[in-house]
């Protein structure tokens, strides 16, 4: 990527995300990927950020609390937020540039308020950003796939995260029309809890519904990866580990992949209907490139088993997973980064058409 800032700069994006913030730092690369979680003692008092916060959850002593700042893709606690981007972006600049105030730029969900988007930016002034600019995460992921995003073109985006799923059309540096859906991978995960609080009687946590999720979890209608007799190729159960609701006493139990595809079908369904509504609203000159280039399938969601097949059956439209899915939105953020002079219009800020996205 091409540098167009002077070596005096040290300009950095943010992926700040609701499971994990990346960070960017111009010439280094991706320099931090920490969990968005932040433990504080009982005075409010950060005493732990990223992968040392994420390790106590669940499991603090009375009087410290592991928190996550963030809540489906906006700032739940201003100060929280604050005190992390600030660890966060300590941790990223070398100790002779923390005096510089780098420059940000800081990937935010196309739906979010106006109110939300200040939240955002006052966060990152008071952690040292001399100029804070935002991009829309679908923008992000589709520039960190590689789609043509400033031709006359139509690409499609759904990129999954944490807290929100953002489904985008993309011609010419705009977005033609987008959907913020507050349901990702945190709802994946809490509809894991659910099925097995309700069927089972048994209490777990979120980094255990996680594991499930990544070990069995599925989105296709029929079981995948099964040989020519049709025998399961890798695992099909998990032996989940919590706490029986009615004796209190710790309990193992086996789960079935087929009882979390079960699971999930709720929050699932949410997102292939998000698509639908999305390519409803795409204008008919779109769609046909739609239709010949496909759908790119971004962030972590996308490594859910069977999500790329279940939307191409119900949408008719081919669904790829991009490269590094998980790192798109980070690397497209890079990308405005290096190349700010020629990109900043992509970015909030800039002289652009107003854009609206439709919150579900």
């Amino acid at each position: 990527m091409a540098s167009s800032t002077s070596s005096g700069t040290y300009d950095i994006g943010i992926d700040l995300g609701t499971a994990n913030t990346l960070v960017y730092a111009r010439g280094k690369g991706v320099v931090l990927n920490e969990p968005s979680v932040v433990a504080v003692n009982a005075a409010g008092e950060v005493i732990a950020v990223g992968a040392d916060a994420k390790r106590t959850i669940g499991r603090t002593p009375s009087g410290i609390t592991a928190m996550r700042p963030l809540r489906e893709g906006v700032i739940a606690d201003f100060d929280a937020a604050e005190q992390m981007l600030r660890a966060l972006m300590k941790k990223a600049l070398p100790g002779s540039r923390r005096l510089s105030r780098p420059r940000v730029v800081i990937c935010v969900p196309s739906g979010i308020t106006g109110v939300e988007r200040r939240a955002v930016v006052e966060s990152a002034r008071g952690a040292g950003a001399r100029e804070v600019h935002l991009i829309e995460e679908p923008m992000a992921a589709a520039i960190g796939a590689g789609l043509p995003v400033d031709e006359p073109v139509g690409c499609m985006v759904v990129d999954i995260g944490g807290g929100t799923t953002e489904v985008a059309v993309v011609s010419m540096g705009g977005i033609v029309t987008a959907q913020s859906l507050r349901v990702a991978g945190d709802a994946l995960d809490a509809a894991i809890t659910t099925y097995i609080k309700k069927e089972h009687s048994l209490a777990i946590g979120e980094r255990t519904a996680e594991e499930i999720k990544i070990a069995i979890g599925s989105a296709a209608w029929t079981p995948l990866d099964t040989d020519e007799e049709g025998v399961p190729t890798r695992r099909t159960s998990f032996t989940v580990r919590g706490r029986d609701h009615i004796s209190g006493l710790p309990r193992i139990q086996e789960i079935t992949e087929e009882e979390i595809r079960d699971a999930l079908t709720e929050p699932v369904d949410a997102i292939v209907r998000a698509v639908h509504r999305t390519l409803d609203a795409c204008p008919p000159e779109l769609s046909g490139d739609i239709i010949e280039r496909g759908i790119a399938l971004t962030g972590g969601g996308a490594l859910l088993r069977g999500l790329a097949e279940r939307l191409g059956e119900e949408t008719g439209v081919p669904v790829v997973v991009a490269d590094q899915p998980l790192d798109c939105v980070v690397n497209g953020t890079a990308k405005c980064v290096d190349e700010f002079a020629s990109l900043h219009g992509l970015l909030t800020g800039a002289k652009q058409q107003p854009r609206k996205a439709v919150r579900l």
